[in-house]
């Protein structure tokens, strides 16, 4: 890390400020040369100046400045951080000027990345540095934040010292099998295998809700037409985005829209009524809705309690079975031939909430019911533990697989030689999680998704 990297932190477009920061050895003397005022800059102080091209002698901006010796700073690094008016054409000189002086532009995630390889981040972290940045709620704010402060990491370096310790014992009664040592029993190992088991898989057990929480919710709204299905698309939006008539057949495209429920994100499908007709472009919509409701991860099926069930709802019904689904018994305002007895009778594994959308009722209650699906009573609100990574969750399950494969050979009293390879597996798998038994190309890959400047 002995060349100065140099990158545009702020969005590109008009604002207010922008910033273009430097990490390197030599960040100080390019400072130093571009900077009108550097001798009177006291580091980790912002100082007021002009930014001067030293060989033509042309002011760039004027600007607040400050230099940050290493290492305490981002990257470990000697730091400068520029901060210019917002504008493109500022930012672009001044980035040239610090490129033309002796640095190189910096690659995506690069920043982060020297603060991985020094020591100030462990992998996790650094991941959580993107998510932080993409967080679309407070909730995924949130964690992220937890698992920048360390959270995860804490309790995946528990884990490892616990198997550290096990593999110890193990290595120690293989080695000296006849000195006067305490020798590991397979009764004590086992204890401290199920333990560590016990506590990858709670771990895993949030990386569902957790990647929902990061990512989104792709929840599709169905059933046949003219039964709500606008009206709640435009009752969680509180617009009118969809087309609300009593003509049936309205909507003859899924229209998408992304929205927040209690900091979850959500992304909504109002889809097209689900019916048999000889018009063909409602039969392309209405395999379109069958295809929205085949990929989301949870349907509301909106049932018109003012009219009997048809066969359409049966079949719709059966569609859906082994999804994860919520009902709307609709349209309680009117007199009701359905019952939510009769519905919960044909879908006992759904959950029936009875609303009137017209009116507004029952639309709260379903988003509380949305909130406790995804979170499952598993985990709340402030959770410091939440796993939102797909690498995490895949590395995790790669260890609870290795403990159970020792388990099972521990239970039959197989060697310890043999017990301790899955173990030690499970460690290295846990290791890979916060970057220390990790390769360079998976590191590369990691930072690759970062944003450029940071």
């Amino acid at each position: 890390m002995e060349d100065t990297i140099a990158a545009v932190c702020t969005a590109y477009g008009e604002g207010g400020i922008g910033i273009v920061r430097m990490s390197g050895e030599n960040a100080r003397e390019i400072f130093s040369r571009i900077f009108s005022r550097f001798d009177s800059a006291e580091p980790r102080k912002l100082t007021y100046g002009e930014i001067v091209d030293p060989d033509s002698g042309e002011k760039i901006d004027e600007v607040l400045a400050v230099f940050m010796p290493a290492p305490h700073t981002y990257t470990t690094e000697d730091v400068v951080e520029i901060d210019c008016h917002g504008s493109i054409v500022s930012l672009r000189k001044i980035l040239s000027l610090c490129l033309s002086q002796g640095a190189r532009l910096a690659e995506k995630g690069e920043f982060t990345k020297r603060a991985f390889l020094g020591g100030r981040l462990d992998l996790s972290q650094a991941e959580a540095v993107i998510d932080i940045i993409k967080a679309k709620t407070d909730r995924g704010f949130g964690a992220a934040m937890n698992q920048l402060d360390g959270a995860l990491s804490k309790e995946i370096r528990n884990i490892r010292k616990e198997l550290l310790d096990i593999l110890v014992e193990v290595s120690v009664s293989i080695d000296y099998p006849d000195e006067d040592i305490e020798q590991v029993t397979y009764e004590k190992l086992e204890a401290g295998l199920v333990l560590a088991k016990e506590k990858v898989e709670t771990l895993l057990s949030s990386s569902s809700s957790g990647r929902i929480i990061r990512e989104g919710l792709d929840v599709a709204i169905i059933g046949k037409p003219n039964v709500g299905k606008s009206s709640l698309m435009n009752a969680l939006l509180k617009e009118s985005r969809a087309i609300v008539t009593d003509i049936p057949g309205t909507t003859r495209d899924t229209i998408q829209e992304s929205i927040s429920i209690d900091g979850i994100p959500v992304r909504l499908t109002d889809t097209a009524g689900i019916r048999t007709t000889e018009d063909e472009i409602e039969k392309i919509g209405i395999e379109r809705s069958k295809m929205s409701a085949d990929n989301s991860d949870l349907v509301i099926f909106i049932v018109d309690t003012s009219l009997p069930l048809s066969d359409e709802d049966r079949d719709i019904m059966k569609a859906l079975a082994g999804r994860k689904v919520i009902i709307l018994a609709n349209k309680q305002d009117l007199d009701t031939t359905v019952s939510l007895d009769e519905i919960s009778g044909l879908m006992p594994e759904a959950l029936v909430i009875p609303t009137s959308l017209s009116l507004g009722e029952g639309v709260r209650d379903m988003e509380e019911a949305i909130t406790s699906l995804v979170l499952e009573g598993k985990v709340s609100q402030d959770s410091s533990l939440l796993v939102t990574n797909v690498r995490h969750e895949s590395l995790l399950k790669s260890a609870r697989d290795a403990l159970a494969d020792a388990l099972a050979i521990t239970e039959i009293c197989e060697p310890p030689e043999i017990i301790e390879i899955d173990i030690n597996r499970a460690y290295e798998f846990l290791g890979e999680i916060i970057g220390e038994e990790v390769n360079d190309d998976i590191i590369n890959e990691v930072f690759r998704r970062f944003c450029l400047g940071k």
